[in-house]
């Protein structure tokens, strides 16, 4: 018994030096990497152009959609799509050839030319601004694609996480963990670069899938009731992505929509909260589709050789953790059922169109057809 004792008190105190040695190399690690990001004290001042690593993550980018752009979305990958990256009050314009007239449509200034920098060997431009946002915005004629750059994404991610926790633990966590890998930010402007392609292709419908939004209030609502049956619809759904076989795969869809209507009926929900599943899976869903479907081109193409400035990126992983992450997106997937986030339609909007991949190669060619939904498509393969 005392052995024993001495053995516990032992390895507890072993522990307990490795927890103080830990928290004191996290604490001095932590200080430097708010130092880094400016996740304390006054808001950084606005650069005054984009970085090596900022180029070479939009280079990256846009040579994803040259290579794979128009297998993923048919037409989509030969658009010219303007890209706004943005940081800390100031936004760079990238893929004009001049800047655009006007004011800055998110408040601020007008678009200037960057001063003695290009990128691609193109002019830039920069302004100020107080409301950037990730999403398609217009640029002069164009809709162009906004996005924040990865150095903004970490740092909103790590302040974020720091403001929620007590206050003991913000010197010690180790923040590094939230720190995104450059694949992360790279599709995520293919995402946004998506939903400009919606915006210059079918700028009606888009709109109406923004209105839609305007539903939600009434749609959490309804959805508390509904929760079980949305995590045995997001179970079909998943099997159905995970299937074996075609076979297997169409029946699963097949279940997964009846589920699906079955839900809707128990529930006795309105057309239109309906149709606010439908437009988000329409707008949001398409959009994961294509990042997610980009990034697994990217790790499963033979040969494939990403942009060479980003060997010099510590978080780029050369799209080697494609199937962790695809994973993980299922994770959060099964999850969502039984949140209230509109992520949960991100999820089935994307899976949905990776089922017509399967099922129903050529899909995309009605994917913008009025009236016209994802699980109608899919419905379509199992009549």
């Amino acid at each position: 018994m005392k052995r024993t004792m001495r053995v516990l008190l032992a390895v507890f105190g072993g522990l307990l030096g490795l927890c103080v040695m830990a928290s004191a190399i996290s604490a001095l690690s932590t200080r430097s990497l708010w130092a880094q990001y400016a996740v304390t004290g006054a808001a950084p001042a606005p650069p005054e152009r984009l970085t090596a690593l900022d180029k070479a993550r939009l280079a990256e980018t846009l040579q994803l959609k040259t290579v794979f752009g128009d297998q993923i979305w048919p037409g989509w990958g030969r658009a010219d799509i303007p890209v706004i990256l943005w940081t800390a009050g100031a936004e760079f314009l990238t893929g004009l050839p001049e800047a655009p007239a006007g004011p800055a449509a998110s408040g601020g200034e007008t678009w200037q030319p960057v001063p003695g920098d290009d990128f691609l060997g193109q002019p830039y431009f920069r302004r100020l601004s107080d409301n950037p946002q990730n999403f398609a915005v217009r640029a002069g004629d164009s809709w162009a694609a906004s996005m924040a750059t990865k150095w903004e994404a970490d740092r909103f991610l790590m302040t974020t996480f720091r403001n929620g926790l007590p206050g003991p633990l913000k010197a010690i966590f180790p923040y590094r963990a939230l720190i995104l890998p450059s694949e992360a930010q790279i599709i995520g402007v293919l995402h946004e670069m998506f939903h400009a392609h919606q915006a210059s292709s079918d700028p009606a419908r888009l709109q109406a899938a923004e209105a839609a939004h305007r539903l939600g209030e009434r749609y959490w609502a309804a959805d508390s009731a509904m929760r079980d049956a949305w995590a045995q619809e997001m179970d079909l759904l998943i099997r159905a992505l995970q299937a074996k076989s075609e076979g297997e795969a169409r029946a699963l869809a097949g279940q997964f929509l009846a589920q699906r209507s079955q839900r809707r009926q128990a529930a006795n929900l309105p057309t239109d909260l309906s149709d606010y599943e439908r437009q988000l899976e329409w707008e949001e869903g398409l959009a994961k589709y294509v990042e997610i479907s980009a990034w697994q081109r990217a790790s499963r193409t033979a040969g494939y050789q990403p942009a060479p400035a980003l060997a010099d990126d510590p978080y780029f992983k050369g799209y080697r953790t494609f199937e962790q992450r695809f994973g993980q997106e299922l994770s959060a997937m099964r999850r969502s059922a039984r949140q209230e986030s509109e992520t949960r339609f991100y999820y089935t909007g994307m899976a949905q169109a990776m089922l017509l991949d399967r099922l129903a190669p050529g899909w995309q060619a009605r994917g913008f057809d009025d009236g016209t939904w994802l699980e109608a498509l899919l419905m379509k393969q199992i009549e």
